[in-house]
């Protein structure tokens, strides 16, 4: 059975196709209305420690990462904070590094707003409703990343989907004389995506500790990779991008690992993936880690070490996670970095990536990785143990429909519910 019949079948949610390995969206009306049970707002869940399962003989070595401290995921417990409500399928949170402590909340139909202070302004930050391609359940404004120094210049960066339905990533401005207000007719043209479905678009926006734009490209859509697009390093597709935007347009860093190479776009950073939604940075280690949403069976965790010249292959559509895909046949992929977690579809069904805890409010949850899951509301803590061995444990079982997670200027988590439209901030006791 695909993942779009067990989707109609479980009445997921329709932005849940985003996520999922569908090929063509059902249309409207025969969509399946959903139930939403109440948010969980304060909930606690005792960790447990689940063992990784010991890799089959085709695994290459595991993802060696720098030697960091062992974390105790049964040392805390998980709650969630409401923060406020009122929002319209929010989908990303940012904060512009400004020394402002505003939250800025993306809705897939194209507004930015502003939450300041706890409370969420009247007037959105930036108006995008009249360009943004939201008609599709798995279109919409699917990025938003302040730049380094948007103190000084006023830039920041969106990725949305254009009424062709294509991906592009442009830079807007904002003056700072009105810092609550940017400016719609700045937009400035960055890079554009050509997308050969409205599906798997991936979308994400974050800047690396080297100063360049990292851009997330799903695979194209269909499921299984049906255009072949993530082993293709001829397309922008089911690959992560690196671009150095402190230029007009931009440019490709010299030390892009496929730079030089006829066959491949020098944009490509790493490939090999299916729909990275959501990538981050540890703000201490500088390691990336990019949750790729799986097809049938399995999610991962994929993570590049601080320090990587680039050019990892994360095995997409010849693998699943850790396994061959299709299950049932035999897989060669040669040389590719396999994820550091896995987790099956009995846990959920579309990993949501968050973000490696470098806060001040709760010491015991330091270094720990954060992540959740769409469908089931789960939401998951990493991190190595005494060993080194990474480790995952449900910390939180809510009834969200986890869309983003999002970090403050301090480094406290936060994370958005779907259908709610409420932002939470992440408690740890």
């Amino acid at each position: 059975m695909s993942k779009k019949s067990v989707g109609l079948l479980l009445g997921i949610p329709l932005f849940a196709l985003l996520l999922l390995g569908c090929g063509a969206e059902t249309p409207a009306s025969t969509r399946t209305p959903v139930a939403v049970p109440p948010p969980t707002t304060a909930a606690t869940v005792q960790a447990t420690l689940p063992e990784i399962p010991t890799p089959p003989a085709i695994w290459p070595t595991a993802v060696s990462l720098a030697p960091r401290p062992p974390v105790s995921l049964s040392a805390f417990q998980l709650e969630l904070e409401t923060v406020l409500g009122g929002l319209e399928e929010p989908l990303l949170l940012a904060n512009a590094g400004d020394g402002s402590g505003r939250l800025f909340v993306g809705e897939r139909k194209g507004l930015i707003r502003i939450v300041q202070e706890g409370q969420l302004l009247p007037e959105p930050f930036l108006d995008l409703t009249d360009r943004v391609n939201a008609v599709r359940s798995e279109q919409g404004l699917l990025g938003l990343v302040f730049h380094p120094d948007y103190a000084e210049n006023g830039y920041f960066f969106v990725s949305y989907i254009n009424y062709r339905g294509d991906t592009v990533v442009n830079r807007f401005s904002c003056d700072p004389q009105e810092p609550n207000r940017a400016d719609p007719d700045s937009e400035v043209a960055v890079l554009l995506l050509d997308q050969p479905a409205a599906n798997h678009n991936g979308g994400h926006l974050a800047f690396g500790p080297d100063g360049y734009l990292y851009v997330g490209a799903g695979d194209g859509g269909g499921e299984g990779d049906v255009w072949e697009n993530a082993q293709n390093r001829g397309t922008f597709l089911g690959a992560m991008l690196r671009l150095n935007i402190d230029v007009a347009l931009y440019a490709v860093p010299a030390a892009n690992p496929f730079v030089g190479d006829a066959d491949s776009r020098p944009e490509i950073w790493a490939y090999g993936l299916r729909n990275p939604w959501r990538f981050s940075f540890d703000r201490q280690t500088g390691d990336l880690y990019i949750a790729d949403v799986g097809q049938d069976h399995y999610e991962e965790i994929n993570v590049q070490p601080a320090g990587s010249p680039g050019g990892e292959n994360y095995g997409w559509p010849l693998m699943e996670g850790r396994h061959c895909y299709p299950p049932e046949e035999e897989c060669d992929i040669g040389p590719w970095t396999p994820p550091l977690l896995e987790y099956d579809h009995g846990q959920g069904c579309a990993v949501i990536g968050g973000y490696a805890y470098r806060g001040q409010q709760f010491p015991a949850l330091q270094g720990v990785y954060l992540f959740g899951d769409y469908c089931s509301g789960r939401i998951w803590g990493a991190g190595p143990d005494e060993q080194g061995n990474w480790r995952m444990a449900e910390l939180l079982k809510t009834d969200l429909r986890i869309s983003s997670f999002g970090e403050d200027e301090d480094g406290e988590v936060y994370l958005l519910g779907l259908e709610d439209g409420t932002l939470y901030h992440l408690l740890a006791r």
